[in-house]
């Protein structure tokens, strides 16, 4: 991890107050992440855990977002919310680790690439892509309410494992409403 000075991450992040992981504390900013970012674009939560689990075709995670099914707010394009989505735990991850985490992320990762080939004809226009779609991420979380989003929904998770797609709403509004 790099840090900029004793107790922060490069990124100013100070870790929460807990006797969790270094790996369960990235898991929980990694989530916090992809809620905040499915909130951002409106989409509903059902539930987000930072407890262990395995992958439908084998492997195993360690945690997940759950997006409720159905329609979302009016989204002007579908598979751009949802490359933000995907990338959105690995950038907010980055915030506690101070680094990009592909292998952790490799999952997410690999949806990112699915979805951009049906928008991208050549290897250099994905590449392309993947970048400002990279930098939207960062933007967007980078904004202070969706920060002290994040930092809520990380504490939580940290404190209780699983929460619902209530909770996750109460802190994002709630920080919304402070940034107002």
């Amino acid at each position: 991890m790099m840090k900029s000075n004793e107790g922060t991450t490069e990124h100013g992040e100070s870790p929460p107050a807990t006797s969790a992981s270094k790996e369960t504390v990235a898991t929980a900013y990694h989530e916090a992440g992809h809620a905040v970012m499915a909130m951002a674009v409106g989409r509903s939560i059902q539930k987000v855990t930072i407890a262990p689990g395995k992958l439908q075709f084998g492997g195993s995670r360690l945690g997940t977002c759950e997006i409720k099914k159905g329609r979302s707010k009016g989204s002007k394009d579908q598979l751009e919310d949802d490359v933000l989505v995907l990338l959105a735990g690995m950038v907010s991850e980055s915030r506690f680790t101070g680094v990009y985490c592909p292998a952790g992320a490799s999952q997410d990762l690999r949806e990112v690439s699915a979805r951009l080939c049906t928008r991208a004809a050549s290897q250099r226009q994905h590449g392309t892509l993947l970048k400002r779609m990279l930098s939207k991420t960062e933007h967007i979380l980078n904004d202070e309410a969706n920060i002290e989003a994040i930092r809520a929904i990380t504490k939580e998770l940290l404190e209780k494992t699983t929460i619902s797609g209530r909770a996750v709403k109460h802190h994002f509004e709630m920080a919304q409403r402070r940034h107002a």
